[in-house]
């Protein structure tokens, strides 16, 4: 699912559960009460004309029962075309400099009112529905009405009765029959609430098999930073026929630079996310430190790497938020600190307010080259062992890469490093430099 579907959907299925939980529960009691009460009333004022009246109970719950299945199903029509209309905002205002520069701008409109439309159209259709199914309900208790007069009267002349237990026993029972009729609207709540909190009580309990919030797991004292990979095999979730690595071995030890060359799609990425955790292999290991990385906590093996990706994702905040972003409870001078490091202090002290300036949407205030100083900044204010570096300069211009390059050789010394990378300029001075094609290392060498 996109991220703009997960978010219509959450709103929208919290709506359905507030309408479900909220008003209608009062309302249905409040039916359910007037609907049991007035048969009661009915069947000791007159039993007789009450059991008579109570042919008009199935139709109208027949009625009911249809119109709200109808309705359940519209409402769900409707609801998808929602999700994908908010999808298409999602993605058009996240990428409206791509849009503009395309001209796609009608394009995300026509996508946009048509899924709109489909949901205008359910809105209609669901209107119709109901007003159709009130009809029958209304005939119903209209043809209830002349029978209960016609053998009212019988009962009068034949039976004892007299008319003050006739108007007693209509009104009784029409207006809980009228309750049970509007109570239908107060069930298709529930039955719309129900299966908006099936969605989301599925997601807030689903446990994902890599959990940041499991506390388990091992913790070493100290971390030498020895990565090794042992006959890993892995393919994606979404393709799970196709082998990314296919029996792959590799070993970077502590202190060392790796560095990692070959073609689009031999698996140089995926390395940097199985040591990050983002996956796990489907057969052999990933060892940090001779542990299997699985068996260890978590979120503290991630306090111990580093990444920086080709594209550093900043946080529409200032500066300074993006860099305390990497570790809790950083004092000023950690962050200084690491502006130097990253070889950012320059730029930032020209800027108007310095690290309070703000970076604006996805750091989009800021040049391609300070945006990564920033990422860099932010990932070794944590100090970690192991750092990630996946095309960390490969989108930058030559100034800005010999920049952004003197930071990383000053902050690789003495961490294990694997770099992702195509530029000679890169890797030139790496310990190991490895070729992948297919999933498998086909050469290696300095």
């Amino acid at each position: 699912m996109s991220t703009g579907q997960v978010v219509e959907r959450m709103c929208g299925d919290t709506f359905l559960i507030q309408d479900a939980i909220g008003e209608k529960i009062g309302k249905y009691i409040q039916l359910l009460s007037t609907f049991f009460g007035g048969f009661i009333i009915a069947f000791v004022r007159g039993w007789l004309l009450t059991l008579v009246m109570l042919s008009s109970i199935p139709p109208v719950v027949v009625a009911g029962f249809i119109v709200s299945r109808i309705q359940t199903n519209l409402s769900t029509q409707m609801q998808a075309n929602y999700v994908d209309a908010a999808d298409i905002v999602e993605q058009t205002i996240g990428t409206i400099r791509t849009v503009v520069s395309f001209n796609g701008e009608n394009q995300a409109i026509t996508t946009y009112n048509k899924f709109v439309r489909n949901a205008y159209e359910c809105a209609l259709r669901e209107g119709a529905v109901i007003g159709l199914g009130l009809g029958p309900v209304t005939g119903t208790l209209f043809c209830t009405y002349g029978l209960a007069v016609w053998y009212g009267a019988k009962l009068i002349v034949d039976g004892g009765y007299n008319g003050g237990i006739i108007i007693n026993v209509m009104l009784a029972v029409f207006s809980g029959a009228l309750s049970l009729s509007l109570a239908t609207s107060s069930i298709t709540a529930f039955a719309g609430g129900q299966g908006a909190a099936y969605r989301i009580f599925k997601t807030i309990e689903r446990e994902p098999d890599i959990d940041v919030y499991d506390k388990k797991g091992i913790i070493l004292e100290d971390i030498k930073g020895d990565v090794e990979l042992k006959d890993v095999y892995l393919s994606y979730p979404t393709r799970p026929d196709h082998l990314v690595l296919n029996g792959f071995s590799l070993r970077v030890r502590s202190g060392t630079t790796m560095a990692l060359v070959g073609g689009s799609g031999g698996g140089k990425s995926t390395v940097v996310s199985l040591v990050e955790r983002f996956y796990d292999p489907l057969s052999g290991e990933v060892l940090i430190d001779g542990v299997d990385i699985r068996r260890m906590n978590l979120g503290w093996i991630r306090g111990n790497i580093g990444l920086v990706s080709q594209e550093p994702v900043l946080f529409s905040s200032t500066i300074r938020e993006n860099i305390a972003y990497g570790k809790d409870g950083l004092t000023l001078a950690e962050i200084k600190r690491a502006i130097e490091f990253a070889n950012a202090e320059n730029f930032i002290a020209k800027l108007p307010n310095g690290l309070e300036t703000m970076v604006g949407e996805r750091g989009t205030q800021l040049s391609g080259g300070q945006k990564q100083r920033i990422a860099i900044a932010r990932a070794i204010i944590k100090n970690p062992r192991i750092l990630l570096l996946d095309e960390a300069t490969s989108a930058l211009d030559m100034k800005s890469e010999r920049i952004v390059q003197d930071a990383l050789d000053i902050i690789m010394l003495e961490r294990t490093t694997i770099i992702v990378a195509h530029r000679l300029s890169t890797i030139k001075n790496a310990d190991v430099i490895c070729v992948l094609q297919h999933g498998n290392i086909v050469e290696q060498g300095n």
